[in-house]
């Protein structure tokens, strides 16, 4: 998200303060009161499911062999099902017959909130400028990445009794399965200092 030097709204300076157990970018001007909250934007991802395969694009923008999830931000006046299946089409050029949820996903690292559906797809594909290629996997032979969208590989896969193999992008190596623990003891919470891990 956009981190924010001055007020939107009125121009003025931005001052770091804490505010709702976070420290926030807030104008204190008068009349204003501008709070950059700096929400996670939410993406929404299709594991889709054509002719019996999982689809795997490859961004125009991302390495050779960098595969994953068909993904897309989520539009102003729709619902989640309909979005994916927007972007599916836009992207792939595929029908959706049916979006069900798989779950919901954190992707810190771009502050987003990742939607992942199980979509059954048909149709050609016929791919847009954003992607540069496809893939068709058997589920049962699927390598997953350990983050983000791979998740929700791993949810629906496991869900249905099939094989979760999660791999190393870097290095191309099987790993232990690292999804988060829902051990929620484990965290503390402070309304001054946010939540923390112990």
């Amino acid at each position: 998200m956009h981190n924010y030097r001055f007020c939107p709204q009125c121009g003025s300076e931005l001052e770091h303060l804490p505010m709702s157990g976070r420290y926030r970018h807030v104008c204190l001007r008068d009349g204003c009161g501008f709070v950059h909250w700096d929400n996670p934007l939410p993406v929404l991802a299709a594991v889709v499911e054509y002719e019996g395969k999982l689809l795997l694009a490859r961004n125009a923008v991302w390495p050779e062999k960098m595969f994953a999830l068909v993904t897309g931000f989520m539009e102003r006046d729709e619902t989640p099902e309909l979005g994916v299946a927007r972007e599916l089409k836009e992207e792939t050029n595929l029908d959706t017959v049916s979006a069900s949820l798989i779950g919901v996903y954190d992707f810190m690292r771009k502050n987003e909130l990742i939607i992942a559906y199980h979509v059954q797809a048909t149709g050609n594909i016929q791919l847009s400028e954003e992607l540069a290629e496809y893939k068709l996997v058997a589920p049962e032979k699927m390598r997953i990445w350990n983050a983000g969208t791979g998740f929700a590989v791993a949810d629906f896969l496991e869900r249905r009794g099939m094989p979760v193999r999660f791999y190393d992008r870097a290095t191309g190596d099987d790993i232990p399965d690292p999804r988060r623990p829902t051990d929620f003891s484990l965290l503390g919470a402070s309304l001054q200092y946010g939540i923390y891990q112990k």
